[in-house]
């Protein structure tokens, strides 16, 4: 609700120029005068009470137009984001696919199925992310957060998951043949089905984590994984697993 509080009436110019001083400023006091009548007279016409209200309305119909439009502005961001990610498919570095990426799943998008192979990844934050089925071969994934992500038949090899999180996630059937988990936390993650041929699983840590069901992990190197259960090692090892401190030839 607007509140005018309406002008004083100027006074008549006989008594207005009793006051000036010094009289050499006589004639800039009645320009002053003049403007004085001016916008007394300006404020007491309806027509602009009527401008101003009609100030505010407008405000208020951008407000409700501008939350009306959310969706599409949503919608062209989403947009924008694929763009990004699908341009970017079979190349090296980031592209700007980690913000990209982070934006879709930060408003739940579904990111089934991407093709992110090779890209460089590090530090991604992509927290209980639907990543069905998506192509993340020989990625640089370091340090990255996955903790929640359900990577079902996800192609995973080459992957670089170094000190990666991949707490809790869904990695039934994923393929990690060849995968960096150097330090990967693992911890409660569903490996059923995986297959780990050759993968560097040293210091991991695989507690709670669901391994009976590997599928295989013939030479993954399985030297100082933590938190496993006791007849994990030996299981591994039938399975054709090695125990190296350092790094393959």
């Amino acid at each position: 609700m607007l509140v005018r509080n309406p002008k004083k009436r100027p006074e008549p110019w006989n008594e207005y120029r009793k006051s000036v001083k010094p009289r050499w400023a006589l004639t800039f006091h009645a320009l002053e005068w003049v403007w004085h009548w001016t916008a007394y007279f300006l404020d007491r016409w309806a027509f602009l009470e009527v401008l101003e209200s009609l100030g505010v309305f407008s405000v208020l119909i951008a407000v409700i137009f501008y939350f009306y439009e959310s969706g599409d502005r949503k919608k062209q961001k989403h947009y924008q984001a694929w763009q990004v990610i699908n341009t970017s498919q079979g190349k090296g570095g980031s592209g700007g696919r980690i913000e990209a990426l982070q934006e879709l799943n930060r408003d739940r998008v579904p990111l089934v199925g991407i093709n992110a192979a090779t890209a460089f990844l590090q530090g991604v934050r992509l927290r209980n992310a639907k990543l069905l089925r998506c192509n993340l071969e020989a990625c640089d994934l370091r340090n990255s957060d996955l903790s929640g992500s359900d990577m079902q038949f996800a192609s995973l090899k080459s992957t670089n998951f170094r000190d990666a999180n991949l707490s809790n996630a869904d990695l039934r059937n994923a393929d990690f043949e060849d995968a960096d988990l150097n330090g990967a936390n693992l911890r409660n993650a569903n490996l059923t089905g995986a297959k780990l041929d050759g993968a560097d699983l040293r210091n991991a840590n695989l507690e709670g984590a669901r391994w009976q069901n590997i599928e295989s992990m013939d030479k993954a190197n399985v030297y100082g994984v933590r938190n496993m259960a006791t007849d994990f090692r030996e299981w591994a090892m039938q399975h054709g697993a090695v125990s190296n401190p350092s790094d393959p030839e």
